[in-house]
């Protein structure tokens, strides 16, 4: 069957089932077909299967809206204050000379990158649009290297499914699935508008998801795991912020 069919098959039948027959019925059929989300639980569980396997299947190879330079806002708004812990301070007194990015998990290699380890990949520089759930947005130029480099360097298994990224900050972290790590535009970041990523917006390193909300993009980012299964690795990132879906597509 091709790809079209299949798709057209898929998504008019998750159509049908959710008008016919309830979420439910469309969170089964979406389960045939391996898209349901880690946060598929409790009362808003099937709205949020549908909402991912729909999607899923209609943009999986989709591409962010890139702008032109004349739309960079001229003001990037850095939400939140900037890190505190004396660990972080004292890597930034340092110029972050210190700091790593560790790669692991369901890897064949796993391994840990210097600032000036990312710097020796080929980079990638994005002007796309930075969207809050909150309300407010910008628009900026991102530079740094593509997540998938990084996988291809530690070589994760065939069965991978998520991505979990890790920050200085404490108790933060999230995660992504795989379709998105691999996604050209989904960044590790160390540049804005033709400058260092400041720090408060997460330098010297942050994860930049532009197909998905802000807060996806995580700040200060210090490990990336990849997993078959987000509940092995202990805190909840199937549903990191209670009050926000795991998947923020937009």
């Amino acid at each position: 069957m091709s790809f079209l069919s299949r798709r057209k098959l898929i998504t008019g039948g998750l159509a049908t089932a959710a008008g016919a027959s309830g979420l439910a019925v469309a969170a089964r059929l979406a389960s045939q077909y391996g898209l349901i989300p880690p946060d598929h639980g409790g009362i808003y569980g099937p709205g949020e299967t549908l909402t991912y396997a729909a999607q899923r299947i209609l943009t999986r190879h989709s591409m962010a809206r890139e702008f032109p330079r004349s739309l960079i806002s001229k003001t990037p708004f850095a939400n939140g204050r900037p890190l505190q812990q004396e660990n972080y301070l004292r890597s930034q007194a340092a110029g972050f000379a210190d700091w790593r990015l560790q790669v692991d998990g369901m890897v064949a290699r796993p391994v840990s990158f210097s600032l000036a380890d990312l710097r020796k990949f080929p980079l990638r520089s994005q002007i796309t649009h930075l969207a809050c759930e909150e309300g407010w947005s910008f628009i900026a130029e991102w530079t740094g290297v593509p997540l998938s480099d990084l996988l291809d360097a530690a070589g994760p298994r065939p069965d991978a499914k998520f991505v979990a990224s890790y920050s200085m900050e404490k108790d933060a972290s999230d995660s992504i699935d795989m379709a998105d790590a691999l996604h050209p535009q989904t960044l590790v970041t160390y540049g804005i508008n033709g400058g260092d990523l400041p720090v408060g917006h997460g330098g010297p390193l942050r994860l930049r998801v532009p197909r998905q909300l802000g807060y996806k993009s995580l700040k200060y980012l210090t490990r990336l795991t990849v997993t078959d299964d987000l509940k092995k690795l202990g805190r909840d990132l199937s549903n990191p912020s209670p009050e926000y879906a795991w998947y923020a597509g937009i």
